[in-house]
């Protein structure tokens, strides 16, 4: 496994903690087994850091503006450019299936191929000033609540839906220009300028004819896509034409993380349990299949055209149209956060492929304020009753130092079981101070050095001589001692 890139500093430590849950979301759909997986996150998070690292360089040194992805976008891309090179060095049985083919075809060279014949979502967000693409990105498709992106890229909550409007003006206006500017034949031609009257209007009904060629041509379907503001479909455009094979189902689980986040019910993905091994892949084939599911979902919103809400023909305000200024510019510094690197244990391959397959926890000691994290549900307070079981389970337990830095280090702990547990909690202790920050596959209370796991939701059962797994993020200062004194629902376990 390769090394991931040490963060460097607060902000850029942030970044890690923000952006490994959507790489590792995204590998899983990816690849045909959990260790590939991770192997496939870690690999290509260090390849995307490191062109992240370059581009700003090349930036400060030229003194121009960042022509690139936001960050996050830019690391999923890194995903499908190392999946090819899998590919190409011989390691595509490490891969799912289905994208395999789509490697091979020619629907993935869109995305590598010429800048004019790339998706216009992908060249739309590109023209976009840095901060502005951020904010669409992480609005639009990672589905955070605006409070939430707020503070993550230092903006004012009270205006951030104008901005964020502003920002969807701009977004269509680069999309019309790209789509102009794209090779096509004349009869797309004929009707650009009909396809942009029409996205514009909220009451308008499209043409037959308009209507007919959109569910011929995968072209114009996208930028008819990309130009209609309202219906609800801007996220999806964003992410099929951004991300390709997968788009779709990459966005479901991010929208599935929300609700968990929010605390909207638990999704219907993990009612599957973790003795469901083949949801994952079912989702994949149900809501992902190949860039094709993400063009049929596209053509049948262009040719659809429901009435929605205007957005002042689709405009950017005035005041806020200009290259050198983004609508979305900061007003302070990004906050800092907790780094928190990839972790070298696969989250949960169950149902939950809707949750993106991990689950984080917040910090109890944080702010009240603090982002929540992508996936995850927060834990705090009082410790947890311990769970009943009939019979007193015999266990051992491994405990894995992933990576260490200055400051902080990532951690997994496995405990195997001889007896079925029917719920689940592992308490162990530090002694020289170290404090979990977060913890993903598990809930979690400190108190001084002890620390004690809940299961989640979606992982309770473990059957006899089953193994549970969850990892965490701590902080340290002087030593870093391994965890000891491991228990299972009040019982001693061994070392493993």
């Amino acid at each position: 496994m390769p090394d991931l890139p040490t963060p460097q500093n607060a902000a850029e430590a942030a970044l890690f903690s923000e952006c490994w849950d959507a790489v590792l979301s995204y590998a899983d759909l990816c690849t045909a087994g959990s260790a590939a997986a991770t192997e496939l996150a870690t690999e290509a998070f260090s390849l995307g850091m490191r062109e992240a690292r370059d581009a700003e360089a090349a930036v400060r040194g030229a003194g121009r503006r960042s022509v690139r992805l936001p960050r996050i976008p830019l690391l999923l891309t890194a995903v499908r450019t190392t999946a090819a090179d899998w590919e190409i060095r011989g390691l595509g049985h490490r891969l799912d299936p289905e994208l395999r083919l789509w490697l091979n075809s020619d629907k993935a060279s869109r995305y590598t191929g010429p800048p004019l014949q790339r998706p216009i979502a992908l060249r739309g967000l590109r023209d976009l000033q840095a901060a502005d693409a951020e904010l669409l990105w992480l609005a639009e498709v990672e589905a955070l609540p605006m409070p939430v992106v707020a503070r993550r890229l230092g903006l004012d909550p009270a205006t951030l839906s104008d901005e964020l409007a502003q920002v969807r003006g701009l977004f269509r206006d680069r999309s019309h220009r790209n789509h102009l500017d794209s090779p096509m034949d004349a009869q797309c031609r004929s009707y650009a300028r009909l396809l942009d009257a029409v996205t514009r209007s909220t009451s308008g009904e499209t043409p037959d004819d308009l209507s007919r060629h959109l569910a011929r041509c995968v072209q114009c379907a996208e930028a008819a896509a990309c130009l209609r503001l309202h219906g609800g479909g801007l996220p999806a455009a964003l992410a099929g034409g951004v991300i390709g094979w997968g788009g779709l189902a990459y966005l479901e689980r991010r929208r599935r993380a929300a609700e968990v986040r929010l605390g909207a019910g638990r999704p219907a993905a993990l009612e599957s349990g973790p003795s469901d091994p083949g949801a994952h892949k079912a989702k994949v084939v149900r809501n992902g299949l190949l860039v094709a599911a993400v063009l049929v979902s596209l053509l049948a919103l262009a040719v659809s055209m429901m009435p929605g809400a205007d957005m002042e023909d689709g405009a950017a305000k005035p005041g806020n149209t200009t290259e050198g200024q983004p609508v979305a510019n900061p007003t302070s510094a990004a906050p800092s956060a907790t780094s928190r690197p990839p972790s070298a244990e696969k989250p949960q391959r169950s149902g939950a492929s809707g949750a993106g397959g991990t689950s984080a926890v917040a910090d109890p000691s944080a702010p009240a304020n603090s982002d929540p994290e992508p996936q995850g549900t927060s834990s705090g307070g009082a410790e947890e009753p311990e769970p009943s079981e009939s019979a007193a389970p015999q266990c051992t337990a491994r405990y894995d130092l992933v990576n260490q830095w200055p400051d902080g280090f990532q951690a997994a702990v496995t405990v195997t079981t001889t007896e079925a547990l029917a719920d689940w909690r592992v308490t162990w202790s530090f002694k020289d101070g170290q404090k979990v920050t977060q913890m993903w596959d598990a809930n979690y209370t400190q108190s001084g050095g002890r620390v004690s796991a809940t299961a989640a939701d979606y992982n309770k059962s473990v059957p006899a001589d089953g193994s549970l797994t969850l990892g965490f993020l701590a902080t340290w200062q002087g030593k870093n001692a391994p965890a000891y004194d491991f228990s299972l629902n009040g019982h001693s376990c061994t070392d493993a």
